[in-house]
């Protein structure tokens, strides 16, 4: 588990900066399965998580929904049998903010206390 796991996210504004490239290359060191994204020119994190079934999918999506909500940071979750992808980015700033690596983080720790992840 990484630091940035537990790492709190700051409230994000509208004029919050964007990771810098600098920071860009750090951050993404601690998080090394995750890819980097570019959609509509927005940044995004992104990987896909295997399961043995739906179940196990549900069961990691619910518990990735509990931390972004109590986070007040939120993903784009696509949970399908066997997997779900988590993809991680700032709304508000359409890209990429520390917050994202901090949840990204999370993520995998949860992952990786999840019992059921076929990983």
């Amino acid at each position: 588990m990484t630091d940035l796991s537990q790492a709190h996210c700051e409230a994000c504004r509208t004029d919050a900066p964007r990771v810098s490239e600098t920071e860009l290359s750090e951050l993404i060191k601690q998080i090394p399965d995750w890819n980097i994204e570019i959609r509509n020119g927005v940044m995004q994190l992104e990987k896909i998580f295997p399961f043995k079934n739906f179940a196990q999918a549900l069961a990691f999506t619910n518990a990735v929904a509990a931390a972004a909500e109590a986070e007040g940071h939120h993903p784009a979750l696509l949970t399908e049998w066997g997997r779900v992808t988590v993809t991680w980015w700032s709304h508000k700033l359409k890209g990429l903010h520390r917050n994202d690596f901090i949840m990204a983080a999370r993520t995998d720790a949860i992952a990786s206390a999840a019992p059921t992840a076929a990983q």
